[in-house]
């Protein structure tokens, strides 16, 4: 009994099919009775408070027809209703948490690697309404071996952030993760050669993504920036200029601007679609020049941006990066963003205030990153809202941590 009851909970978004299949057999009764009384009496007609009919058969047949017609739509479509709510294999914990998904705040993140991927997790517990929109210009490891041998789209990022959307399949995840380390195959991921041969058999990259969408369950959409091969180049401060995203990491020397190629690639319409609709867009976190600029320096993307009415918000990394970022600050971070575009476009700067512990920041020095240090007044000064916020944590690694992260920004897409 108990658990029937659950059924009738607040948030399901069942009782609202039941009360349309009760109104819809109440009416259908009434123009069953309604139609019967008048071919045998319109004194029973009148007896249903409806005497005033009697002589106007035409009036009384269109009743009749209308009502009848209601009734049968409104019970069709309330059991139709309720019966969705009766898959097989859901319990009612099950739909009332995917009830309660569906209402979560409307997010497009931007951005690509560990970083991205991060962030999606967190959200997921929030709202199923996520989409991602991830960088296509990796070029190194498994992804640039499949992009250069098999001529397709990179689907590392991609697949990270399917795996982190995933609805708790934690054996399909564990597949998806999987490398391998041997023979021909060695630097692999298996999600990786799943998305590249979903491709060769679809013949459509976009299509394949879509169906690793379906096999792991995937709460929200992921989706490329732009489905033109773009390549990323960048002039260094000795002025060298070099081509490639594996290429750029790698150098001794930090990068001064990046841009692509081809120039003017079109974006995915699904993408800017997901940012005209967003409730709040978020930057980052992840590699600024490699993995969130390759998005912003997609012209239609920084249109997109333009144009939302949602809230930009950029989350600034919590360490530097070697290569890449040395030395710089947060708001290093955000003038970086706006000389390639991000200019006027950018509401709110989230920065961690988590203190790190001496022992943490010693190991990370050894490596070359350093805490980024936040530097409020310079922010304040490019026009930004900062936002401070504990949103970092780990006793070995200090990253972001999906949970906090996601708790602070969902309150700003509410608010």
């Amino acid at each position: 009994m108990q658990s029937r009851l659950e059924w009738l909970y607040p948030g399901l978004g069942i009782k609202r099919w039941v009360l349309l299949a009760l109104a819809g057999g109440f009416t259908l009764g009434f123009s069953l009775l309604l139609g019967v009384s008048a071919v045998v009496s319109y004194d029973r007609v009148a007896a249903i408070g409806l005497g005033s009919l009697r002589g106007h058969t035409f009036v009384t047949g269109v009743l009749v027809g209308g009502t009848f017609m209601f009734g049968c739509v409104g019970l069709y479509l309330g059991l139709r209703g309720v019966m969705r709510f009766q898959p097989p294999s859901a319990s009612v914990g099950d739909i009332r948490r995917s009830a309660s998904l569906a209402r979560g705040p409307r997010v497009t993140a931007i951005g690509g690697g560990n970083g991205l991927a991060a962030l999606l997790r967190g959200f997921k517990e929030h709202t199923s309404n996520l989409t991602a929109v991830v960088t296509v210009a990796d070029d190194g490891g498994s992804s640039g071996k499949l992009r250069q041998d098999m001529g397709i789209l990179p689907p590392g990022d991609i697949r990270n952030c399917l795996v982190a959307l995933a609805d708790d399949d934690e054996l399909m995840s564990r597949l998806f993760r999987y490398r391998f380390t041997d023979g021909g195959l060695a630097g692999h991921s298996f999600g990786n050669l799943f998305v590249a041969a979903l491709a060769e058999v679809t013949g459509d990259f976009e299509r394949a993504v879509e169906e690793s969408t379906s096999v792991l369950k995937v709460r929200g959409r992921v989706l490329p920036s732009t489905l033109v091969d773009i390549v990323l180049h960048a002039q260094m401060q000795t002025g060298d200029r070099v081509s490639g995203e594996s290429t750029i990491t790698a150098s001794e020397h930090l990068p001064l601007r990046v841009w692509i190629t081809p120039e003017a690639p079109p974006a995915h319409p699904q993408a800017l679609e997901a940012i005209a609709r967003a409730d709040l867009v978020v930057l980052g976190p992840g590699s600024v020049y490699t993995s969130i600029m390759p998005n912003l320096l997609v012209a239609e993307v920084c249109d997109a941006l333009r144009d939302t009415r949602a809230r930009v918000v950029y989350v600034c990394n919590v360490m530097t990066q070697p290569g890449e970022t040395d030395g710089y600050t947060a708001a290093d971070h955000l003038e970086a963003l706006f000389r390639h575009g991000a200019a006027g476009l950018i509401d709110d700067v989230l920065v961690n205030d988590t203190p790190v512990s001496d022992e943490v920041a010693a190991a990370y020095a050894r490596a070359g990153a350093r805490p980024v240090v936040v530097d409020p007044d310079r922010l304040q000064g490019l026009g930004v809202h900062v936002v401070h916020a504990p949103v970092a944590g780990g006793s070995n690694l200090f990253r972001h941590d999906p949970t906090r992260l996601a708790r602070v920004l969902v309150r700003m897409a509410r608010r």
